[in-house]
């Protein structure tokens, strides 16, 4: 087993050097220069886990390696047959969701939507960061599967998977048309993002929310902004997101804060600061999940941890695997989000107190499904009787 392996299984303590850890990793040949993934989370641009090739970076002595040119963002259209996804999970309080986009510009290392990417011959890396797919067709599809007779009303969830206010969003404001569907419909929708773009839209979200049809939860995963950025480097500040809280309490818009994800040994000291920063902006609930490392994940993970914070690799980790039954993730319903073992009880005490001393999470509202009010617009198929 060489240095770098015994490192990445916790075999063996790193130096106290981002230069060595930088060292180790390059050595593999799967490291992308930092000139070329400026602004990004992920290190590794590795291949999707259904190729049967593999791609891997080498100078082959021309230097070629210097001729290649930025990541830069991407967007294809997607054309799906529909547009709500649903799920029977019980580790979540809804049953179908709306994604419109695939790939997040945000960047979030940690981010478990990364290995749905593999599906599109893309690698969990750095593609999923900057080849990103849009559904222009959304709203109309939307619209359509409403009006069938047989839609039954349930809340829909956005933003459960990627993040619908990422940067392109200003551009393509397929979300924005979205919520427009969704307000003439009546029809109930739950918001997660942790962009301050959120904003934009609070003449939609708020007529929705005084009819019991709307709520909108913030993620705040830190306080520290340096931390933040490089941890999330394309999303809001903390500062901005705090921002968006108050602005959306202020409109009549129930608003929660998602402290997601804790990381141990990172992040997770700040759970309470958050939560008081949160309620202070007028959040009424809040959640929290820890830290997930699925499929890719994991790698590109201990990777960005290796480069970023080489000292505490390894104790991060040995605390993950300590939650997740020796594993960097267990999938287990009932597990997966909020692990096992005297650590994370700790947390979920840690969390449970705080939120009952700052009287968050006394009232959980629930959204109406009892004003619904089938659409009948140009995504519709009219009746032929």
């Amino acid at each position: 087993m060489n240095e770098l392996s015994q490192i990445r299984q916790g075999a063996l303590a790193p130096a106290n050097t981002t230069e060595v850890a930088e060292a180790l990793m390059s050595a593999t040949g799967l490291r992308i220069e930092v000139d070329r993934r400026r602004g990004r989370g992920a290190g590794l641009n590795m291949s999707g886990r259904f190729e049967q090739q593999a791609r891997e970076a080498f100078d082959d002595g021309w230097e070629s390696l210097e001729d290649l040119p930025p990541f830069k963002t991407e967007v294809q259209v997607e054309k799906p047959r529909s547009v709500i996804s649903r799920n029977d999970s019980p580790d979540i309080s809804f049953d179908r969701s709306i994604n419109p986009y695939r790939g997040c510009e945000h960047g979030c290392i940690y981010c478990f939507a990364r290995p749905t990417h593999a599906f599109m011959g893309l690698s969990a890396g750095l593609d999923f960061e900057a080849k990103l797919f849009a559904k222009p067709d959304a709203p109309r599809l939307l619209e359509r599967e409403l009006a069938r007779p047989d839609y039954k009303v349930r809340p829909i969830a956005i933003g459960t998977n990627t993040d619908p206010y990422q940067p392109i969003e200003k551009e393509w404001r397929i979300l924005r048309q979205i919520l427009e569907v969704l307000q003439a419909a009546n029809h109930p929708v739950m918001i997660v993002t942790k962009s301050a773009m959120v904003t934009r839209d609070i003449d939609l979200l708020a007529p929705m929310a005084e009819k019991g049809l709307a709520r909108v939860g913030i993620s705040v995963t830190t306080l520290d902004r340096k931390l933040a950025r490089t941890m999330e480097p394309r999303a809001s500040t903390p500062s901005k997101r705090l921002e968006a809280i108050r602005s959306l309490t202020e409109a009549g818009i129930p608003t929660g804060v998602l402290v997601s994800p804790i990381i141990p040994a990172l992040n997770d000291h700040e759970i309470e600061r958050v939560l008081e920063a949160s309620r202070a902006a007028g959040a009424l609930e809040a959640t929290y999940v820890l830290l997930r490392l699925p499929l890719e994940v994991s790698p590109l993970f201990r990777d960005w941890l290796l480069r970023n914070y080489p000292d505490r690799y390894r104790h991060v980790m040995s605390l993950i695997r300590s939650m997740r039954g020796g594993k960097d993730y267990d999938a287990e319903f009932g597990k997966r989000m909020k692990g096992a073992g005297p650590y994370a009880w700790q947390i979920g005490r840690r969390f449970e107190l705080a939120a009952k001393r700052l009287g968050l999470n006394l009232n959980r509202r629930q959204l109406r499904d009892d004003i619904f009010v089938p659409p009948l617009g140009t995504g519709v198929q009219l009746s032929l009787l």
